[in-house]
């Protein structure tokens, strides 16, 4: 049953992000049960960890399932990628105002309309 739990987590990752060759799973165990390491592609970080968590806690969740049927602890570590940010925009790169981000209030047209 050594490798079910990794392999198990490969085939699901490789199916969500759009960087399958990119994927890498490690797996440790020690006295605190099993870890898998997952790594991806920093623009695919985004589709693991899913909206408010939801993808990564479903996949810990099936781990669990996987993990009580050989009597083990699973835990699922996701490594953030270097750099860190994982395609989010830094503040330097946010648009400034309301309008630059494609929706104008009061305030924008006044600002526009003095310049």
């Amino acid at each position: 049953m050594g490798d079910k739990d990794k392999n198990f987590v490969e085939y699901v990752v490789k199916a969500i992000v759009d960087n399958p060759d990119k994927v890498q799973v490690e797996r440790k165990v020690d006295e605190m049960g099993v870890l898998i390491e997952l790594t991806v592609a920093p623009e695919d970080m985004g589709k693991i960890i899913g909206k408010e968590g939801q993808t990564a806690k479903a996949i810990r969740t099936l781990l669990r399932v996987l993990g009580a049927q050989i009597n083990a602890r699973i835990n699922l570590k996701i490594i953030e990628p270097e750099g860190g940010a994982g395609g989010r925009r830094s503040s330097e790169e946010a648009p400034r105002t309301a309008a630059a981000a494609g929706t104008t209030t009061k305030e924008d047209l006044q600002e526009l309309t003095e310049e």
